[in-house]
């Protein structure tokens, strides 16, 4: 029992020099709101409108295959009763290969936007975290958090940091 009250105890003493000199030495604490960098950046901003570009027209070619498809099954069922056995089964099984084919375009393209976000959004955390290291040893500050609970508004340089990007 004592033992566990000594190396309290001594703890408290090693500790409290340390608490007492990072309280006369003011810290300066900032943080950065990631979300609003990714949101109102002008990087982010350019790179979300490069990547609604380039998977615009990729978007709408399984649209067009699905509404082909769509209106294939609706002649179908209407026209099924008059077509063969082997014919229906044959076009029915062209319609599967195509719901299978149209599937796989999705999936796809679903991993190559999934990849190029990725990208884009590495390459803004990247320029975000250089613009936070250059300005936190421009302005000495001891540390700056990206991600807290609750956030005063005077530490909060998310704007410092988003001019900072824009200015590089």
């Amino acid at each position: 029992m004592f033992k566990g009250l000594r190396l309290a105890l001594l703890s408290c003493l090693i500790l409290v020099p340390v608490f007492f000199k990072a309280s006369a030495d003011e810290l300066k604490i900032g943080y950065v709101n990631l979300e609003r960098v990714f949101r109102e950046a002008p990087a982010a901003i350019k790179a979300s409108k490069k990547m609604q570009e380039e998977f615009e027209e990729r978007k709408r070619e399984p649209l067009r295959i699905e509404n082909d498809i769509k209106s294939r099954q609706a002649s179908l069922s209407e026209k099924g009763a008059s077509l063969s056995d082997s014919q229906r089964r044959a076009k029915e099984a062209e319609l599967t290969e195509m719901s299978v084919s149209l599937q796989r375009r999705q999936q796809v393209f679903q991993e190559d936007l999934k990849i190029r976000q990725n990208e884009e959004t590495s390459a803004i955390l990247e320029k975000a975290n250089k613009a936070i290291f250059e300005m936190a040893k421009a302005e000495r500050w001891d540390l700056i958090l990206q991600e807290a609970v609750s956030v005063s508004g005077r530490i909060d340089v998310t704007d410092k940091v988003i001019r900072k990007m824009t200015g590089d």
